[in-house]
C-alpha cells in the first residue's frame, strides 16, 4: 500500500463517527471487495489498519484496500439488514459466500371477488395475501394439497364480479362436476360461504392449524346434535384430514408459538445452518443453506448472518429466538434464548440434527461426484483423531505369520490415498530369528524396510500399523526412534477372541481410540489389517506347498522348470531318472543337459 493511499484512508477514518453502520472496501479498480457491520464504525474499520492481521487472509484483504465508503443506520438490527442486503446486491469477493440464493415458492390468496389459492414465486403488491416462502416445492405443494382436501375452491381464471355472474357469462366447468368447486362463476355457491372457507385456509396457512381443527369440530358436534348426519359426516372428514396433518408436523407441546431456531454446523470452508420455525407447537418451516467461508470467519459471525438472511426470506416476526450458544447481536423486541434442557432444548436438538443430516448428505453427494473425496474425508478422520501433524497419505501396515516356528515370514502393505497400493507391498523371510519369536521377527523387517527407505531416499509413510497390541507397537517404536532416529507416528489394531478388529491404540503408553464400529473409517482400519493379514498368510503358504514341492532335480544347475517338467512326464519319478542312461535321458532334454543331470545327481555316466 503506497504512502498516498494509506494517507487517503487514514483521512477518512479520522471522520468515520462512532455509530452503528456499514462499512464498503474497494480495490484499485474500484471494485467492492468487502462489506462489513459494526456497532461502532470507527472502532471497526480502524482495527483492520491499526494492529497486524492474525489471518492471512485479511491481510491480503488489508493489502488490497484503496478506498472506503460506509453507511450510518440508526440501529445494530439496521445495520445487520443492510450488510444482508448490500452482499446479496454485490457479491463481494472477500464477504461469506451464500450458497443458496434462489427464489422460493409462496402461496397466494389473490386480492379477488372469489379469491383463488394457488403456489406462485412472484410478489405482486396488488392487495394479495401471500404465505411463505416455502423452502420447497414440495413442501407448499403438500399444504396446497391439504388446502383442496378440505374446501371446494376455484381454480379457474375468469374475472369474476357480482354483474358477471348475475350476467351468467361463464359456465361450470370439470372441477364442478368432479366435486372439487361448488361453480361460484354461475352463482351456485354464495360469497359468504365462499368467504368462510377462504377465512380458515388463512389461518391454516398461518399455522394456526389448532384454530381451525377446533372449529370443525365444534361444528361437527353442533350438527350431530340437530340430527343432520350427512353434513356432520362432511365435517368429520375434514376434521380427520387436518388431525392427521397435524400429527405429522407436531413435534413439541402446542404452547410454543411464534419461535425461531437457529443452529450451525461446520465442516470447513462450509458451514451449515439450519432454521426451523415453530408455529402453534408444530414445525412450520424448516430449512437448511450453505456459506462459504472467506476469512476465517467465526461461527458467531456466521450465525448472525444466517439468523439475518432466514429473518428477512421467511418474513418472520417471532418474538423469540432459540440459538446453541451467545451472540453478540440484538433485535428490537426480540429475546435470545440457550435452552440447556426441557422443549425448547429438544427443538433446539432437533435443529442440530437436521444441520449435522444435511452436512452428511452433501459429503455423500459430493464424493458420489468425486470418489476420492471420501478417501480424503476419512484420511482427515484418521488425522484428527490421532491428532497427526500431517494428512496420513501413505499408511504402512506389518503382520507375521509362522507355525511353530517354521518358514517364518512378514508383510508389509502400503495404502495411498486411502487405497492399497498393491506394486508397492512387500514380503520378508525372517532372516536372524529362530524359533517363534513375533517380536524379534517385526523388529527386522521393521529395520530392514525403513534403513533401506534411507539408503535409497524412498517417501517415508505418514503412519505405521502394527497389526497387534501394545508390545508390537513398542518394537515398531524401539526401531523407528531410537535406532534409525526417525518421527514417524505408530498405531496399533488390535482383535478380539474372534479375531475381528476390536480397538485401535495409539500413543506411548498406548491407549484405546474410540471408534464407531458401524463408521466408514472403522472399516477402512479394519481392510487394512484384513489385507496383510491376508497378503503374509498367502506368502507363507506359498513358502511351505514350494517347500513341500521341493526335489533333488530343484538344486541342479541348468535344469529348468520346463526340463524338470519333461523329464517327469517320461519317467514318473526321480528314482527312474537316476536309473535312466544317458542316451535316455538325451532323447528328452539333449544330450549337454542330460550330463549336467547325471554329475548334479552324482551318478557315474553311462
Amino acid at each position: 500500500m503506497s504512502t498516498d493511499t494509506l494517507e487517503h484512508i487514514k483521512n477518512i477514518i479520522s471522520v468515520i463517527p462512532e455509530k452503528p453502520g456499514c462499512y464498503e472496501y474497494f480495490d484499485e479498480k474500484g471494485t467492492i471487495i468487502y462489506v462489513g457491520k459494526a456497532k461502532n464504525l470507527k472502532r471497526r474499520v480502524s482495527s483492520y489498519f491499526n494492529k497486524q492481521q492474525d489471518n492471512i487472509k485479511t491481510r491480503v484483504l488489508v493489502k488490497q484496500i484503496r478506498d472506503i465508503k460506509y453507511f450510518v443506520v440508526e440501529t445494530e438490527e439496521d445495520a445487520f439488514l443492510l450488510e444482508n442486503n448490500l452482499i446479496k446486491q454485490y457479491r463481494p469477493r472477500y464477504n461469506v459466500l451464500l450458497k443458496d440464493d434462489k427464489t422460493y415458492p409462496s402461496i397466494v390468496v389473490k386480492n379477488e371477488y372469489f379469491p383463488r389459492v394457488y403456489q406462485t414465486r412472484n410478489i405482486v403488491r396488488d392487495g394479495s395475501k401471500y404465505y411463505g416462502p416455502y423452502p420447497s416445492v414440495y413442501t407448499a405443494k403438500v399444504m396446497l394439497q391439504l388446502i383442496k382436501e378440505l374446501y371446494p375452491i376455484r381454480t379457474c381464471r375468469y374475472p369474476l364480479t357480482p354483474e358477471s355472474i348475475r350476467e351468467g357469462k361463464y359456465k361450470v366447468c370439470l372441477e364442478y362436476h368432479i366435486k372439487r368447486c361448488k361453480g361460484p362463476c354461475e352463482g351456485l355457491q354464495s360469497l359468504e360461504e365462499y368467504q368462510q372457507n377462504i377465512t380458515e385456509i388463512k389461518e391454516i396457512l398461518r399455522g394456526n392449524i389448532s384454530q381451525v381443527s377446533r372449529h370443525l369440530f365444534d361444528e361437527m358436534q353442533r350438527l350431530a346434535n340437530e340430527l343432520k348426519f350427512e353434513e356432520a359426516q362432511k365435517l368429520k372428514e375434514k376434521y380427520e384430514a387436518i388431525e392427521n396433518y397435524r400429527s405429522k408436523s407436531t413435534v413439541v407441546p402446542p404452547m410454543l408459538h411464534n419461535i425461531d431456531v437457529f443452529s450451525i454446523t461446520e465442516n470447513d470452508p462450509s458451514v451449515y445452518i439450519n432454521y426451523l420455525h415453530i408455529g402453534n407447537g408444530a414445525v412450520v418451516q424448516a430449512y437448511t443453506f450453505e456459506y462459504k467461508k472467506r476469512l476465517d470467519e467465526s461461527k458467531e459471525e456466521l450465525l448472525t448472518l444466517g439468523i439475518i438472511e432466514m429473518r428477512q426470506r421467511f418474513q418472520s416476526r417471532a418474538k423469540e429466538i432459540i440459538v446453541p450458544f451467545p451472540i453478540d447481536m440484538s433485535l428490537e423486541g426480540v429475546n435470545f434464548t440457550i435452552p440447556q434442557r426441557g422443549d425448547k432444548k429438544k427443538l433446539l436438538d432437533l435443529s442440530i440434527m437436521n444441520g449435522k443430516q444435511y452436512k452428511i448428505d452433501k459429503l455423500k453427494q459430493a464424493e458420489k461426484l468425486n470418489p476420492e473425496q471420501r478417501n480424503t474425508r476419512l484420511l482427515k478422520e484418521i488425522q484428527d483423531m490421532l491428532h497427526l501433524k500431517e494428512l496420513p497419505v501413505q499408511i504402512e501396515c506389518f503382520d507375521n505369520s509362522n507355525i511353530q516356528g517354521s518358514d517364518a515370514v512378514a508383510a508389509c502393505v502400503v495404502f495411498k490415498m486411502g487405497k492399497p497400493s498393491k506394486q508397492d507391498y512387500r514380503k520378508y523371510n525372517i532372516k536372524t530369528v529362530v524359533g517363534p519369536d513375533d517380536y524379534a521377527s517385526m523388529k527386522e523387517v521393521v529395520r530392514r524396510r525403513y534403513q533401506r527407505a534411507l539408503d535409497e531416499q524412498t517417501p517415508l509413510p505418514n503412519l505405521i500399523i502394527t497389526d497387534g497390541g501394545k508390545g508390537q507397537m513398542e518394537v515398531v517404536r524401539s526401531v523407528i526412534e531410537d535406532e534409525l532416529h526417525l518421527s514417524i507416528p505408530i498405531a496399533g489394531l488390535a482383535k478380539d477372541s474372534h479375531h475381528r478388529t476390536a480397538e485401535l491404540l495409539f500413543g506411548f503408553p498406548p491407549e484405546v481410540i474410540g471408534m464407531k464400529l458401524d463408521s466408514p473409517l472403522f472399516h477402512l482400519l479394519t481392510r487394512i489389517q484384513d489385507e496383510v493379514h491376508r497378503f503374509a498368510i498367502t506368502f507363507h503358504r506359498d513358502k511351505r506347498s514350494k517347500k513341500q514341492n521341493h526335489s533333488e532335480l530343484d538344486d541342479i544347475k541348468g535344469i529348468g522348470e520346463k526340463s524338470k517338467t519333461a523329464l517327469l512326464k517320461k519317467f514318473k519319478s526321480v528314482k527312474r531318472i537316476k536309473e535312466a542312461s544317458l542316451e535316455e535321458l538325451g532323447e528328452v532334454i539333449g544330450k549337454a543337459k542330460a550330463k549336467q543331470l547325471k554329475e548334479g545327481l552324482n551318478m557315474p555316466i553311462k
